[in-house]
């Protein structure tokens, strides 16, 4: 099937998300690692499969004028970010939904994901973007934590979950899908608000999830350094220094 490509929704880095006969087109950018690609669409079907959560149904991987694109369901609905941006009276209940949604996906295993320990390790062994010393500590650290394996969602944010004119939710954005630890899941997430200048919502959240999931707050604490250096390893420029100020932390613990 050939594909117009006229009905551009969004674009981020690296892609620009199309909508054509009910269908998500994400289209990458030419150069885009087809590795990268292909484990995206293997994380969604493995998801989709294995679990009773409401995601978009995965349905082509191809290439469209030297692209890779990922083709699904399109869900109709609006974003929990927009929700919480239109209707800030309103922002608690929102973020209790997300949180409450967070837990549903931290209940349910996707035995043939990757482990989340294994991916650290592995992208904060390979950096060169952190201190040798500091390093150690961090990979000291990850050795330490529980390993669980629980299903991690590795980039859960607000703009991540759409909410249908029915109400009924969906995850978008399996690429970081991993099994794994959830406190390094909410660890993520807050460190996502964080950067967004969002501090406030950011620690209404962290307590909000430990409350919730019975999980101390130190405990996911105790996974912000290791998460934030698993982030910087993506050489973002304009995360660098906020990134650093969180790594620096295991220096002091």
């Amino acid at each position: 099937m050939e594909y117009k490509l006229d009905n551009k929704i969004a674009e981020r880095k690296n892609k620009e998300i199309f909508k054509e006969n009910g269908k998500s087109i994400k289209l990458f950018t030419e150069g885009y690692k087809k590795s990268d690609i292909l484990n995206e669409a293997l994380n969604q079907a493995r998801v989709e499969e294995n679990t009773d959560l409401y995601i978009p149904k995965l349905l082509e991987v191809k290439m469209i004028n030297n692209r890779w694109a990922l083709i699904s369901e399109y869900i109709e609905g609006t974003t929990l970010e927009e929700l919480m941006k239109k209707n800030p009276k309103k922002i608690d209940f929102y973020l209790e939904k997300f949180v409450d949604i967070q837990l549903t996906i931290h209940s349910k295993n996707v035995p043939l994901l990757n482990r989340l320990k294994d991916k650290f390790r592995r992208k904060l062994t390979n950096t060169s973007l952190i201190a040798p010393n500091t390093k150690y500590e961090l990979l000291q650290r990850l050795e330490g934590m529980k390993d669980h394996t629980k299903l991690c969602h590795g980039d859960y944010t607000p703009s991540n979950v759409i909410i249908t004119p029915s109400g009924k939710y969906y995850v978008m954005d399996w690429a970081h899908a991993t099994i794994g630890n959830a406190s390094a899941d909410c660890a993520r997430t807050f460190l996502t608000f964080s950067m967004r200048g969002e501090e406030t919502l950011a620690k209404k959240y962290l307590e909000l999830f430990s409350k919730k999931s019975k999980i101390p707050k130190s405990s996911i604490e105790r996974w912000i350094p290791i998460v934030a250096a698993t982030q910087m390893t993506k050489g973002i420029e304009e995360e660098q220094d906020f990134l650093q100020k969180w790594i620096d932390i295991v220096d002091y613990e």
